[in-house]
C-alpha cells in the first residue's frame, strides 16, 4: 500500500536534513518535505509553527499522514491548519528533546530561568500527537522518565496522568543511514595506530575527558595519531586550543572536513573511537566510525549500549575510567591484530535501504489504525 506523507521539518540542516532527505529518497511512499532553514532554533520552535502552517495552508496536495519533528509546536500548527488536517493522523518524531538535553549553562535562558517553555512544547506536542517516536530507546525512556520532575516544577495542576496518555502512544524507531557513499572511497592505513574524535565541538560531548584519558596515555609513552573532525561553532571549548598545541605531533588532521570524501576518508584511516559523551539520543557520528571499522571504544550509558549488540560489550563498553585507559591502551598495542576486525554489520542494521521498510510499514500500521 502506497501512502501520501507530508514530513514538517522547521530545522532542515544537519542531520534533520539529511534524515528527511534520505527518507523521501528510500521511501516506497510519496514523501513531501515541508521545511524552513535550519537555524535560530528557539525561534524555530516559537514562530515555526505559524509560518509552515501558512504554507500547509496553500498547498494543493493532502496527505494521508503528517510526521512533525520535535523542532514544531504541533498544537499551535493544528490549531491553524484544524479545517485542512482534522481527519489526518499526527506523528511526532523525536531526534532531541529540551528537557533532557543539557543545556549550556552560557544560556541566556538559563541564566533568566525561561528555559522550560521549550520543554514544555515538546510535551504538549507530545500530547496531542496521535503516536510518538523516538530515535532510540534511551530516548524515549529519559524524556519520559523526565516528565514527571518536569510538570511538578509547575505551581499547580501537574496533570502527571497525562505522562501515560504520552507513554501508551510512544515506541522507538532508530534513525536510518545511508552507508553506501563510504564504500567508495580509497584510503591508505598510517604506519602508527589512529585515534579519532568526530563528534561536534561541544561541552556535551566531554572533550576535556576525551583529552585528559589521551594525555595520560601519551604522558605513559604510547605512540598515536589523531584525527580531530566535528563542526566547531563560535564557543568553542577550550580545551581544543590546549589540545591541540599538546598533541601537535600526533595530529594528522585538525578541524572540519570540508568534503565527504575527506571526511570519510579519515574514517576509515582511523583505527580507534573512543567516545566519551555525556548526551547522545542516537549517535550517527559514532555508527559512521563503526560502519568504516574502527574500534569502538563506548561508555556504559546513553544509548550506547543499545546500539552495540550484547557480544560486543565486554570489549567495547567502558565501565569507568580505569577501564576506558585500559581499554584504550589496549586497542594502541595490539592495533595490528585490531585492524582486522569487521564492524560494518553493526552499523549496517541501520541502513536506509533496511530502515525505510521499517518506517514504511510503521507508518501504514499507524494510518490503517487511525482510519478503522
Amino acid at each position: 500500500m502506497k501512502i501520501k506523507i507530508l514530513l514538517i521539518e522547521p530545522y532542515y540542516t544537519g542531520s534533520h536534513k539529511q534524515w528527511a532527505d534520505n527518507y523521501k529518497e528510500f521511501s516506497e511512499n510519496e514523501v513531501k518535505i515541508l521545511s524552513l532553514k535550519g537555524q535560530f532554533w528557539k525561534w524555530r520552535m516559537h514562530g515555526g509553527a505559524v509560518t509552515l502552517s501558512i504554507a500547509f495552508n496553500q498547498m494543493d496536495w493532502e496527505p494521508d499522514i503528517i510526521i512533525a519533528t520535535d523542532m514544531l509546536d504541533l498544537t499551535t500548527f493544528i490549531s491553524l491548519t484544524l479545517e485542512k488536517v482534522k481527519n489526518i493522523p499526527f506523528v511526532l518524531y523525536f531526534h532531541e528533546n529540551q528537557i533532557t538535553y543539557p543545556w549550556s549553562p552560557k544560556d541566556r535562558d538559563i541564566k533568566k530561568k525561561r528555559d522550560s517553555h521549550y520543554g514544555f512544547i515538546n510535551y504538549s506536542s507530545a500530547l496531542v500527537a496521535n503516536k510518538v517516536l523516538f530515535n532510540s530507546n534511551f530516548h524515549m525512556n529519559s524524556f519520559l522518565e523526565s516528565l514527571t520532575p518536569f510538570l511538578k516544577h509547575f505551581p499547580d495542576n501537574n496533570e502527571l496522568e497525562s505522562i501515560d496518555l504520552i507513554r501508551e502512544k510512544s515506541s522507538a524507531l532508530h534513525i536510518g543511514m545511508d552507508l553506501k557513499p563510504f564504500d567508495k572511497i580509497k584510503y591508505k592505513k598510517e604506519n602508527n595506530p589512529t585515534i579519532l574524535w568526530n563528534h561536534r565541538w561541544e561541552y556535551d560531548k566531554n572533550p576535556e575527558y576525551f583529552f585528559s584519558i589521551l594525555k595520560k596515555v601519551k604522558n605513559n609513552g604510547h605512540i598515536f595519531n589523531l584525527i580531530i573532525l566535528g563542526e566547531n561553532f563560535s564557543q568553542v571549548p577550550k580545551i581544543f586550543e590546549e589540545a591541540k598545541e599538546i598533541f601537535k605531533d600526533n595530529i594528522i588532521h585538525w578541524g572540519y572536513a570540508k568534503t565527504f570524501s575527506l571526511y570519510a576518508e579519515l574514517l576509515w584511516k582511523a583505527d580507534i573511537l573512543p567516545v566519551t559523551s555525556n548526551q547522545e539520543f542516537f549517535g550517527v557520528s559514532v555508527m559512521e566510525a563503526i560502519y568504516c571499522d574502527t574500534w569502538p571504544i563506548l561508555p556504559n550509558r546513553l544509548t550506547y549500549p543499545e546500539l552495540l549488540p550484547p557480544d560486543y560489550h565486554k570489549e567495547h563498553i567502558y565501565l569507568d575510567e580505569a577501564d576506558f585507559y585500559n581499554k584504550v591502551v589496549s586497542a594502541l598495542v595490539e592495533f595490528k591484530k585490531k585492524r582486522g576486525s569487521k564492524f560494518g554489520n553493526i552499523a549496517s542494521e541501520f541502513r536506509w535501504e533496511k530502515m525505510a521498510t521499517i518506517y514504511d510499514d510503521t507508518f501504514e500500521t499507524i494510518f490503517l489504525a487511525y482510519k478503522s
